[in-house]
């Protein structure tokens, strides 16, 4: 295991407000420390924050101390030692997904699943579970569904397009978002399906993940970049530069998303035909910031990014696991600032407090400004009422601080 502590700063001009990166901590895991395989494929966090990792010689779990691992050498369940897809089911149990269909472990015994016993296609590439507890199984012919032990499948034929589905992700109004591998984004709300490609703003119809934030945006990894939908999935924006690469490449193919707690957006990022260009990149709202191998990461070949209770990023890559800590919010909110915002989360009433009169901007995560005192103030009271929930930042001549409301 190597750690390794990376300072690094940045400042951004926008008014007074000066953003500085806090030092990042990135400690490495390898077959020396544990691993089944250095080719980690992707992984699951419980509840518990134990780490399940999907490699290529089977299944290795880490609960902070120990490793423990899980192969065909050792458990006759598993239906192959490559994982392509792993997920840790709310009752605890573990699924994986392979070329060859599915095994679920129990805390005992792996039980192996395959198209003879209800699964859609036996190559599997995501698994996840919605809330009433069905597990989803996107494949390269489509979408299964496990509820109790009841399969539905559904394919082409139904409405999706060719390609297969590549990630699954739950909005709270019960539509299912999936990202087919040529098709886009396809929308289900149970019955039929409806969908948001290149035709719509989409930056690349070969979609890999989908993340879904607290204000309702829908962030896509793509082929050719990340493309946010707004909450009537409407195109809100694109990025396509997160990750600076060698003139006069600037493609930045998204292998997955995900949101730390801060509400950050991270994207794992890697160019193939660039052989030794990847990496993950951080967005705060307003600049991308990368990390690679020279930051301290295991390797450029990143595959699956996850962020567990303690806000650590875990990446996993061809040659290894880099757990990212001390994430903060990444934009260092000065203690000696004298900012007080209360109540925090709000509601309907933001106050303000300064120990230092300045004037007051508040900009939402994509760097719009919504609001500007017209006047040096120490206190404000702001009607918030008509805004919506999210994460928000707060400067002033002296300091930032981050809000939300609820």
């Amino acid at each position: 295991m190597k750690t390794i502590l990376k300072l690094g700063a940045f400042f951004l001009a926008m008014g007074t407000m000066q953003l500085s990166i806090n030092a990042q901590t990135f400690t490495n895991f390898t077959v020396a420390d544990g691993l089944l395989s250095n080719n980690v494929h992707c992984l699951s966090i419980d509840v518990s924050d134990n780490i399940w990792f999907g490699t290529q010689n089977g299944v290795s779990f880490y609960d902070g101390s120990t490793w423990t691992s899980h192969s065909q050498a050792t458990d006759s369940g598993l239906v192959d030692n490559n994982v392509k897809a792993i997920y840790v089911a709310s009752n605890g149990n573990v699924w994986i997904g392979t070329d060859f269909g599915i095994s679920v472990y129990d805390g005992m015994s792996w039980t192996a699943y395959t198209e003879s016993d209800g699964l859609g296609d036996n190559r599997v590439n995501c698994i996840t579970e919605t809330v009433t507890g069905a597990i989803w199984i996107g494949t390269s012919d489509g979408v299964t569904k496990k509820e109790g032990s009841v399969w539905t499948s559904w394919g082409m034929s139904d409405g999706l397009p060719f390609g297969g589905v590549n990630h699954i992700s739950e909005h709270n109004s019960g539509l299912l978002y999936m990202g087919s591998g040529l098709g886009g984004v396809q929308i289900f709300d149970g019955t039929t399906f409806s969908e948001f490609t290149e035709t719509e703003g989409l930056l690349n119809d070969k979609v890999r993940s989908i993340h879904i934030d607290a204000t309702d945006k829908k962030w896509i990894g793509t082929a050719d970049g990340l493309t946010v939908m707004d909450g009537t999935d409407a195109l809100f924006e694109n990025h396509t530069r997160m990750f600076i690469l060698p003139p006069p490449d600037t493609l930045n193919p998204v292998e997955d998303v995900t949101i730390d707690i801060n509400g950050n957006i991270w994207a794992a990022i890697y160019v193939d035909y660039l052989v030794t260009e990847g990496g993950v990149a951080m967005y705060n709202g307003f600049n991308w910031i990368s990390y690679d191998v020279s930051d301290g990461l295991i390797g450029p070949v990143v595959k699956q990014i996850a962020v567990d209770g303690s806000n650590n990023l875990w990446v996993t890559t061809s040659t290894g696991v880099t757990r990212m800590s001390n994430l903060l919010s990444n934009i260092e909110e000065y203690k000696n600032a004298g900012i007080t915002i209360y109540p925090n989360p709000a509601l309907n009433v933001l106050n303000v407090a300064l120990t230092k009169q300045s004037k007051i901007k508040i900009y939402d995560l994509t760097g719009r400004i919504l609001y500007t005192s017209q006047r040096l103030v120490s206190s404000q009271t702001i009607d918030i009422s008509d805004w919506k929930k999210g994460i928000y930042m707060l400067s002033t001549g002296g300091g930032v601080s981050k809000f939300v409301i609820i």
